[in-house]
């Protein structure tokens, strides 16, 4: 079904995923909306968009439920993606955790687990808890989401902790402050970035800029701002999948081309930032 090729980037294994998934954030959240959503995941299936995003705390556990019945018979198919809270991060604590999450999703196995944000319990504890959960079969790789330059660099000097193999970020065009320190930092370690709310849970979309760039394309405001993210080298970005319209749309931004002057006028817009800033977060 899909008419444009999903391109990919390489996990440190060098295994390849698609630079386009689908985010869940915001999904099982509404009962009228389950059919509509479970019909978009199943679409952007079809359509290669294979990196699902998710996570337990997520609707309270519903999001993964959903995720396991949308896919279910698909599950080869996908990059399954889930997110263990900083709470329950203790050793014990992630293995239940990703058990639970396995349950959810109907499945025997994750193929990225993220600790969703730093807590209180030591990095190096959560770091043998997934390396745990590889040994056993349960994940495929393991990463971080929320974390910093300062996060990144600790992260790497522990024991195992240069198996990481993505950070998940706030990164849209109202969210420039990694280009400073954080995204050539992960580049230059050959890890993919994964960006969450790529257009700024649609807050975006009234920029007259973005809408004046969609008038000259012919295409729409999110389109505008999806294709600035998947120019970039190594990162993915994972927009909601909640109704097959926003899919067919996110989709179609694989094949939007902004030139060089799109892209001054998004920099004047949007300007990248001119030193550090601590990292957004949502």
């Amino acid at each position: 079904m899909s008419t444009d090729t999903v391109r990919a980037t390489q996990l440190p294994s060098g295994e390849a995923v698609p630079v386009l998934g689908q985010g869940s954030w915001g999904l099982a959240e509404d009962r009228d909306r389950r059919n509509e959503e479970i019909a978009a995941l199943r679409l952007g299936v079809d359509l290669g968009l294979t990196l699902i995003d998710t996570a337990e705390m997520y609707a309270d556990g519903r999001t993964e439920e959903l995720i396991g019945e949308a896919l279910e018979g698909r599950r080869d198919e996908i990059f399954l993606v889930s997110k263990v809270l900083p709470h329950n991060a203790t050793r014990s604590g992630t293995i239940s955790a990703c058990e639970g999450s396995l349950r959810r999703l109907r499945t025997d196995r994750l193929d990225l687990y993220l600790l969703h944000w730093r807590g209180q319990v030591p990095l190096e504890e959560t770091v043998g808890a997934f390396a745990a959960l590889i040994d056993a079969g349960k994940i495929r790789y393991w990463g971080v989401s929320n974390f910093d330059m300062k996060d990144m660099v600790e992260l790497v000097s522990l024991p195992g902790g240069s198996d990481v193999a993505t950070d998940q970020v706030l990164y849209n065009l109202a969210r420039r402050g990694i280009e400073w320190d954080l995204l050539p930092w992960c580049q230059e370690q050959g890890l993919p970035l994964m960006a969450y709310s790529p257009i700024e849970q649609s807050r975006l979309l009234s920029n007259l800029t973005l809408k004046d760039l969609a008038v000259k394309h012919d295409v729409t405001p999110a389109q505008v701002a999806l294709a600035w993210l998947l120019r970039r080298d190594g990162v993915v970005a994972i927009p909601r999948a909640g109704t097959r319209t926003h899919v067919w749309e996110d989709h179609a931004a694989l094949a939007l081309h902004l030139d060089d002057a799109d892209l001054r006028a998004l920099d004047s817009a949007f300007p990248p930032p001119t030193g550090a800033r601590p990292l957004e977060m949502l």
